[in-house]
C-alpha cells in the first residue's frame, strides 16, 4: 500500500508541475498564433494520446519532463522536415525574436507563478507564524558560529545594524540578506551588549543550516520511519524526539547524519523520548550509513502569528519565493564550487516520489509547500543555459539577436543532441544515486 501511495503522489506531483510548465509554452505559442503540433508529458517516443485539431496531446515514454512541439522549431523531437519549405506565418521561425523568447520563457514563468499561487494561498489560509525568539539555544562545535564567538544563551539584537525581531529575521539575514558580506552581530549576553563578528572567510559556501546555531526551545523530532529499515526494527516512530546518539546529546539536525554515517555497519546507541517516556536501544546503520528516518528541527517556544487578507497574502507569497530562489541558488553555488558533494544534492524520481509521499502524510500544507519548492527548482533547472533545456534555447535566440541571423541548423541539431544525451546521463545518475541511497 505504501508503494502505491508513493507512486500515486509522484505521478500527481510531477504531472502537475510538468503540465503547468508545458502549458506556459503552449499558451504563449497560441498567443502569438504559432501552430502547436504536439503537447507531450514526457520525452519521445510517444506512448499514447489523442489528436485534437492541429495538436497531438500525448504521454511519452521518457519521464524526465515534457515538451511542446511548435511548428518551425528545433526541439526534443529533432524534426527538420519544415526546412524543406519556405517559412510559414504560423511557424516559430517566422516570428520576431522577442516573441520567441517569451514562448521559451513561458514555462519557467508558469512554474514561478504556480509557486507564488501556492504560497499566496497558504499565507491567506493559515497566516504567517514565526518563531518569536532571537535567543541562541545551541552552537554547533566547529561551526562558523562557534568560530565567530557566538554562545548559547546569546540574544541576537542586530545583524549588520538591522534590528532582529524573531528567528525568521535571523535566518534571512544570515543566509539571504548578507550573502558575500561579513556578519556583524550585536547580542545581549549576561545583561550586556556584546559585538560578535563573523568575517566572510568563515562564511564561504554557507548554506541553509550550516552557520551552526539553533534557537532555544528546539528539539530534533523524527518525521518518518521507513518500514523494514534499522530504525523501524529498533522501534522508532514518527514524532519521537531524538535525545542522544552514541551518548552525544543531539541538538542540531546535521549532527544526526554525521554520527549515523560514522557508525555505518557498527552498533549505535540511541536514546529518544516518546511523550513522557524515555527509551533507548541499539541500532546498526546500513553500510551506507543510513537507518531509514527523516527528521527535522521542531520548535516548542513562543510563536507569533500574523493573519493576512487576500491582497496582503500576495506579497508574502512573493517573499517566500525570493527566499526559496536564494537558498536554491546557494545550493547550486555550493555544487559548482565543490563545497557540496554533487551526489548529496541530486534527487532523482525515486527520492522525489518518497518526499512527495512523506510530505503528503504530514498534511496538505506541507505537501503544497514541497510542490511549490519543487516548482521553483524545476524553473531554475530549466532556465540554466544547457542545450535541450529552455535556457539553451534562450542562448540560441540571444546569439541570433546579436549576430542578426539564424544559427546553422546543423549546429543547432548537434548541440541539441549533445544536450539531450547530457540530460539522459544526468537522469541515469540521479536514478542510480537514489537506488544507492535507498
Amino acid at each position: 500500500m505504501e508503494i502505491l501511495n508513493t507512486i500515486f503522489y509522484f505521478i500527481v506531483t510531477l504531472g502537475i508541475l510538468v503540465f503547468i510548465h508545458e502549458l506556459g509554452h503552449f499558451l504563449a505559442a497560441k498567443l502569438f498564433r504559432m501552430r502547436v503540433d504536439v503537447f507531450s508529458l514526457g520525452f519521445p517516443p510517444r506512448a499514447f494520446g489523442k489528436q485534437i485539431g492541429e495538436t497531438d496531446y500525448c504521454v511519452s515514454w521518457i519521464p524526465i519532463g515534457g515538451y511542446v512541439k511548435i511548428a518551425g522549431m528545433i526541439d526534443e523531437s529533432f524534426d527538420t522536415e519544415y526546412l524543406n519549405q519556405e517559412p510559414q506565418p504560423w511557424e516559430y521561425r517566422s516570428k520576431p525574436i522577442w516573441q520567441r523568447m517569451i514562448v521559451i520563457s513561458a514555462g519557467v514563468i508558469m512554474n514561478v507563478l504556480l509557486a507564488i499561487a501556492i504560497f499566496w494561498g497558504i499565507n491567506y489560509v493559515q497566516g504567517r507564524s514565526v518563531w518569536d525568539t532571537t535567543e541562541v539555544g545551541y552552537v554547533l562545535e566547529g561551526s562558523p558560529a562557534e568560530a565567530a564567538g557566538l554562545k548559547g544563551g546569546d540574544k541576537i539584537l542586530k545583524i549588520n545594524n538591522r534590528h532582529i525581531a524573531n528567528w525568521d529575521d535571523v535566518r534571512n539575514h544570515i543566509y539571504l540578506e548578507n550573502i558575500g558580506n561579513d556578519l556583524n552581530f550585536t547580542v545581549l549576553r549576561n545583561g550586556q551588549e556584546v559585538a560578535v563578528k563573523a568575517p566572510q572567510q568563515l562564511l564561504n559556501g554557507l548554506s541553509e543550516g550550516s552557520f551552526g546555531i539553533t534557537p532555544n526551545h528546539t528539539e530534533i523530532v523524527i518525521n518518518t520511519v521507513e518500514p523494514g529499515k534499522p530504525a523501524a526494527k529498533l522501534g522508532l516512530k514518527p514524532s519521537d524526539v531524538l535525545l542522544t546518539l552514541d551518548g552525544q546529546p543531539i541538538r542540531y539536525d546535521r549532527r544526526v547524519n554525521e554520527i549515523v554515517r560514522a557508525h555505518a555497519g557498527k552498533p549505535l546507541q540511541v536514546e529518544w523520548k516518546r511523550g513522557d517516556s524515555l527509551m533507548s536501544g541499539t541500532v546498526v546503520p546500513s553500510d551506507k550509513g543510513l537507518i531509514g528516518i527523516s527528521f527535522g528541527l521542531r520548535y516548542n517556544g513562543p510563536i507569533k502569528k500574523t493573519e493576512y487578507t487576500l491582497l496582503e497574502a500576495l506579497p508574502e507569497g512573493v517573499k517566500s519565493i525570493r527566499n526559496v530562489i536564494g537558498l536554491t541558488a546557494q545550493g547550486i553555488a555550493g555544487i559548482i564550487s565543490g563545497k557540496t558533494p554533487f551526489s548529496q544534492s541530486v534527487a532523482g524520481p525515486i527520492k522525489i516520489a518518497q518526499l512527495a509521499s512523506q510530505t503528503a502524510e504530514l498534511g496538505i500544507i506541507t505537501y503544497l509547500s514541497f510542490m511549490a519548492f519543487l516548482s521553483i527548482s524545476l524553473a531554475i533547472l530549466n532556465i540554466l543555459p544547457i542545450p535541450a533545456l529552455d535556457g539553451g534555447h534562450l542562448v540560441f535566440l540571444i546569439v541570433e539577436g546579436i549576430i542578426g541571423r539564424e544559427l546553422p541548423v546543423k549546429l543547432k541539431l548537434i548541440i541539441q543532441r549533445a544536450g539531450f544525451v547530457l540530460l539522459l546521463a544526468f537522469m541515469a545518475f540521479a536514478v542510480y544515486n537514489d537506488i544507492r541511497n535507498f
